[in-house]
């Protein structure tokens, strides 16, 4: 094994990725079996609102790491530990926002399969990302990562 792989979180899938296949699961089911729920002006405001949201929130995220000068993506090493912007509120953000964006899609394709579906993504990237990362940094940072944990929220 490489130190590239030995130094990163071992998620299960790149979050993005995870993203894209539960829209892709919940567009499939909604093609073959459509539930609407909205009226078309809620989906277009509140969808696009909420989907502005979380890109914002996301390309926050991303301009703070690169400024801090580490990696985005989880399967590579972390070189510092981001505990501004955003992450004074939760240590999550990226997720909150990739989550926000999911569901603001949803609400504007309005499709009640996917916004049932934002609940198991939330527990995948809840397990099989955002546990895994935590427990990386914690190894990497420790009692620095560990301040910081006892301080801020995993979600809000």
């Amino acid at each position: 094994m490489n130190d590239a792989v030995k130094d990163s979180p071992g998620v299960i899938a790149p979050p993005p990725l995870i993203v894209l296949g539960a829209l892709a699961v919940t567009l499939g089911l909604d093609g073959l079996w459509p539930a609407p729920l909205l009226d078309s002006t809620i989906q277009v405001v509140a969808g696009g609102g909420v989907l502005a949201a979380g890109l914002a929130l996301v390309a926050t995220c991303v301009r703070l790491f690169v400024r801090a000068g580490t990696n985005v993506p989880t399967y590579r090493p972390t070189t510092v530990l981001v505990t501004e912007g955003p992450y004074r509120i939760s240590r999550n953000p990226i997720y909150v926002g990739l989550l926000l964006g999911t569901l603001g899609i949803a609400v504007l394709v309005d499709s009640a399969w996917m916004i049932g579906g934002v609940v198991p993504l939330f527990a995948v990237l809840d397990i099989g990302v955002i546990a895994r990362e935590e427990s990386y940094l914690e190894r990497k940072f420790g009692a620095d990562y560990r301040a910081y944990k006892a301080k801020v929220r995993r979600w809000l």
